[in-house]
């Protein structure tokens, strides 16, 4: 705060003896001091390139409001007793650093020439200001400028002018008011009358300020939301009402793509000298468009009076309600009742006071084309005709808040006391609190310091008879209603037939008549796939999620579903192979209940055998669920069954092994705790427990599950594994089974085995594990209905791979090779086994 203070102090220091006085301002002593921020001049010299600032482009009406301002003060200080209020009005040029050159001036504390020094405290606050209250400024970008000034004083600022969205932050901005309504209204309107006249395209102009990007940003958010097209946005800089090549050569651009356009409304958002070049090159070039004025130039007597404006074409505008000022028209007929100040004076040494009635009756009242030091006489009836009925009205509006404010501070039940020394931020609260009624506008302030004012509604309508543009009101616009615009008017205007703009297209059924790119003019687009349009040009819309659309577009089918049929050739094989491997379990099976005591059977683990057949007869069994529809309950059962299936089944051919190992190691060592392994009972539950327990979190967390996946015409059925880890794991444990067997059984082929049990575990684990390994890339590369049925042949080749090389061969030998099948057998031939490998034998 303190760098704040010391900011104010040096410039308004440093302002009265550096030149800051050239400021063309106008001073009345007084009580209070209002402010005032007018840019009576236009425009500045400002380049990229730093140096002294001169100001250029004299407005006349910004001048009349100035007097306006002066005017209300004088009327208010009549009803006031024992009280004064003063003025201080700059002229700011429209530029932000002259006016908070001119807004550091007016936060000095005229009372007290000391109040530029420092304090001695440098925690002391700024000093009270004796201007409690600032009007103006009309440009946003020079009002948030300003208002970020004048708040460190809790001096109250309200604008006449200024409309954008941004000022309506309080946290930003907390003692900004106005007497205009915001863009977001103004932006509503415009949108509003661009729905009304049936227009489908617009081009946007607006300028890199604050008022014009705010606004054309909010055109954009509201047209979005109402199905208008824009053609094109295009956002002035700075330098562009500056006269140079660079300027010019964005003119010609704009000109060009406007003339290219085929909006049917060219909305100027922007500041009137920037609008002034762009319609005196439209007239220039003969565009002839429909254009539509902000508040800013809508109502510019020196556009509208310009030679040839109609080339330009027809204007709509909107400007916030208007009214007249009371007796301000009287008062500078009179020639402002013989009053004078440094504005007054400055206007007469360029508009010198017309001396006799011949030079009188010889002036038309046109101003000439550069106001400055014309030094052509004015009569006061010609100035009269220059006073607005907008921004003028709400200075004087500006003013009255003012001294309603005042009144509630300084009177009590109609007797008001002499208390000049309240303080700004009083003043300000006051303010904030009014609500009263000039004339026919009633006025109050919303929690956003913002009005509810509402617009006019302008057309520039040409004369005939006089070749004059006259500016008259066609409707108006109050916030949250809806925009008033005569019926006839509407009627004439959806009428017109401009051929330049006519887009429409004859669309065959299965396009879309659709936006290109940037163009406002529709195309017919094929509609795409899975999408269809029956009508001329209808908006293409999705078929059904299990539809697909026809190759015209025009129709929707009801999609196929797509999974492994019983019909379908692999289906049937794999049911085959499966369907046999069933039948042959169960003769397996019934062998071995035949041949249960025989040797043969013991060798290959006894009771463990059946254990093993059902495992695999449960295998066999599944590659019936992998064939039809998928369902829960098939998707659930598939993998994870399998899984503790082979299992079991493996778990049984360990502990077969773990009993051969046992029966022909004489390694005393080894032996001892393979001996304590040798538990058949005990290592087959160990084992298939312990896929029992990967399986059964799966089952319950991430169960597998059937999953639809749309195709172009076809409707895909297939179950998802729900839990990849997992599936892996269940997989990899297996494989873990299937690798400890082959270590078993590859170790114990020298084993004097007679039915070879070791070395054909050894080829079945080994099938397995290769099966697996190929299954896996291929499971996961393959996309389709195959999926499943690879699955299903893996789980085949598997079961087969054991039934084959483990129990087939006791099978054969059970039924062919009976002479094998007895205890004899077996021990001849592991006497010849250890004789030739020169070992005694003992003889029983």
């Amino acid at each position: 705060m303190f760098l704040l203070w010391l900011f104010v102090s040096i410039m308004s220091a440093c302002g009265s003896s550096s030149g800051e006085n050239r400021l063309l301002h106008a001073y009345s002593p007084g009580d209070i001091i209002v402010g005032g921020l007018l840019p009576i001049h236009l425009k500045t010299n400002r380049t990229t390139t730093p140096g002294p600032l001169s100001c250029s482009g004299y407005d006349l009406q910004t001048f009349l409001r100035s007097q306006v301002m002066i005017y209300a003060i004088g009327e208010i200080n009549q009803q006031l007793p024992n009280f004064t209020i003063g003025y201080d009005i700059y002229d700011t040029c429209g530029d932000v650093s002259i006016a908070i050159s001119a807004a550091l001036q007016l936060l000095k504390n005229q009372s007290d020439p000391q109040s530029c020094l420092l304090p001695a405290n440098i925690h002391s606050v700024l000093p009270e200001p004796q201007t409690k209250v600032v009007i103006g400024e009309r440009y946003s970008e020079v009002s948030i400028a300003v208002a970020r000034v004048v708040a460190l004083s809790s001096v109250a600022q309200i604008s006449y002018a200024s409309t954008s969205e941004l000022l309506s932050k309080k946290l930003k901005f907390p003692t900004f008011l106005r007497t205009i309504s915001s863009d977001e209204y103004q932006t509503k309107a415009i949108a509003d009358l661009v729905v009304k006249f049936y227009w489908k395209t617009v081009a946007i102009v607006g300028s890199d300020d604050e008022y014009g990007k705010y606004g054309s940003d909010r055109l954009v958010d509201n047209f979005r939301g109402m199905n208008i097209c824009i053609e094109f946005i295009d956002i002035l800089p700075g330098y562009f009402s500056q006269n140079n090549s660079q300027a010019r050569k964005l003119l010609m651009n704009l000109v060009s793509n406007i003339n290219k356009s085929s909006a049917e409304a060219i909305i100027l958002f922007t500041r009137d000298t920037n609008a002034d070049i762009i319609m005196t090159a439209a007239v220039q070039y003969k565009l002839n468009r429909t254009w539509i004025a902000s508040d800013t130039w809508s109502t510019s007597t020196k556009l509208s009076a310009k030679h040839g404006i109609e080339l330009a074409g027809q204007v709509f505008g909107f400007i916030s309600k208007r009214n007249e000022v009371p007796g301000f028209k009287d008062y500078v007929m009179s020639m402002f009742n013989r009053t004078t100040n440094a504005f007054l004076e400055d206007y007469l040494t360029r508009y010198p006071l017309c001396s006799n009635h011949s030079e009188k009756r010889g002036y038309n009242c046109t101003l000439p084309d550069s106001q400055e030091s014309s030094n052509q006489c004015l009569e006061p009836s010609c100035l009269a005709e220059q006073i607005d009925q907008d921004e003028s009205y709400n200075i004087y509006l500006a003013v009255q808040v003012i001294a309603e404010g005042i009144k509630r501070l300084l009177c009590d039940n109609q007797q008001c006391n002499r208390r000049s020394g309240f303080t700004a931020l009083e003043l300000f609260t006051e303010i904030r609190k009014v609500n009263f009624t000039v004339n026919t506008t009633n006025v109050f302030f919303d929690t956003n310091g913002d009005p509810s004012l509402g617009y006019d509604i302008l057309h520039w309508q040409m004369n005939e008879s006089t070749r004059h543009t006259h500016i008259i009101t066609i409707g108006e616009y109050r916030p949250n209603e809806e925009i008033q615009v005569p019926e006839d008017l509407v009627k004439n205007m959806n009428n017109v037939n401009v051929t330049v703009y006519n887009c429409s297209k004859t669309c065959k059924p299965g396009q879309e008549l659709k936006q290109q790119g940037h163009q406002c003019c529709k195309m017919c687009v094929p509609c795409a796939n899975e999408e269809f349009s029956t009508n001329d040009g209808e908006e293409c819309k999705r078929c059904g999620q299990d539809e697909y659309s026809s190759p015209q577009r025009d129709k929707c089918f009801q999609k196929t579903d797509e999974f492994l049929k019983w019909k379908d050739p692999f289906a049937i094989i794999l049911a085959c192979f499966g369907i046999l491997g069933i039948i042959v379990t169960f003769v397996f099976a019934v062998l071995f209940i035949i041949y249960r005591s025989t040797p043969i059977v013991k060798a290959v683990g006894g009771y463990l055998c059946f254990l093993e057949l059902f495992a695999l007869l449960f295998c066999f069994c599944l590659t019936c669920n992998f064939i039809g529809k998928p369902t829960k309950a098939s998707c659930m059962v598939d993998l994870p069954f399998f899984g503790i299936a082979f299992s079991l089944c493996i778990s049984c051919i360990l502990a077969n092994l773990l009993q051969i190992s046992v029966g022909f190691s004489f390694n005393l060592k080894i032996s001892s705790w393979i001996k304590k392994l040798n538990q058949p009972l005990a290592v087959v539950t160990v084992v298939s427990a312990i896929q029992l327990a990967l399986c059964v979190p799966w089952l319950y967390y991430y169960p597998p599950f059937p999953q639809k996946k749309p195709e172009n015409e076809t409707i895909l059925h297939l179950c998802e594994n729900g839990s990849t880890a997992f599936f892996g794991a269940m997989l990899g444990y297996n494989a873990f089974l299937a690798f400890i067997c082959f270590l078993f059984a590859f170790k114990g082929r020298q084993l004097p085995d007679l039915y070879k049990n070791a070395s054909l575990v050894a080829v079945s684990m080994l099938l397995f594990v290769i099966i697996w390994i190929l299954f896996i890339p291929i499971y996961l590369n393959m996309y389709g209905k195959y999926k499943l049925a690879i699955e299903c042949a893996a789980i085949l080749i598997s079961s087969y791979s054991i039934l084959t090389c483990h129990l087939a061969p006791k099978c054969y030998i059970m039924v062919f090779r009976k002479e094998l099948n007895n205890e004899n057998a077996i021990t001849e031939y592991i006497k010849k086994h250890y004789e030739q490998k020169g070992l005694a034998v003992v003889k029983s």
